[in-house]
């Protein structure tokens, strides 16, 4: 039987704790998803979510449905990202942080396929991602890839939605910029 997620929340509250593992179920692996682009790194990204839904269950009586219960988690998984972040800065070395930590696939054969092709593009873009600033990667990927509104974003980041619009205008043209170098780099100009 499917329950809408303001439903569930008041099973949970009302002692039935087991409709919290249908939340849980319903939205592990998106935000694990997102985390991973939040947080860089796939291990990272496990500690918060499975943070982020502990947070969750413990506060889920401050739940107040004025926004979507993803994105209200997706909000405490991006609090526990930045907090992570913060602690472990000064650790990042600058090559690190600006070309990421991720290993390019080499091509072992010579014919190129359209499998291949997309997932080289893929890498690009990436790694083009993970040079710009966390202000505006962030509202990128919420953006572009994890397909919140201006108006989530600007609620998960507490923002105004004038401030959301103005980063992801400048993170497009930043990694347009990105994609560009990256494209001279590789072809040797």
């Amino acid at each position: 039987m499917y329950h809408d997620d303001k439903h569930l929340v008041k099973l949970v509250l009302s002692g039935e704790t087991e409709a919290f593992g249908l939340l849980v179920a319903r939205y592990q692996d998106r935000l694990f998803t997102a985390m991973v682009h939040v947080a860089r790194s796939r291990s990272e990204a496990e500690d918060v979510v499975q943070e982020a839904m502990v947070q969750a269950y413990t506060k889920l009586a401050s739940f107040q449905a004025e926004s979507s219960f993803y994105t209200w988690l997706y909000r405490i998984a991006f609090n526990q990202a930045m907090t992570i972040r913060r602690k472990r800065e000064p650790l990042t070395s600058i090559d690190e942080s600006r070309y990421g930590s991720q290993h390019e696939p080499v091509a072992t054969s010579t014919a190129v396929d359209g499998p291949m092709l997309q997932s080289e593009q893929a890498a690009l873009v990436h790694r083009a991602i993970a040079t710009l600033a966390d202000e505006f990667r962030t509202v990128l990927v919420m953006r572009e890839i994890d397909g919140f509104d201006y108006e989530q974003i600007s609620q998960i980041l507490d923002l105004p939605v004038g401030t959301v619009r103005s980063r992801l205008h400048r993170a497009r043209l930043q990694l347009r910029d990105q994609l560009k170098q990256l494209l001279a780099d590789e072809s040797g100009e």
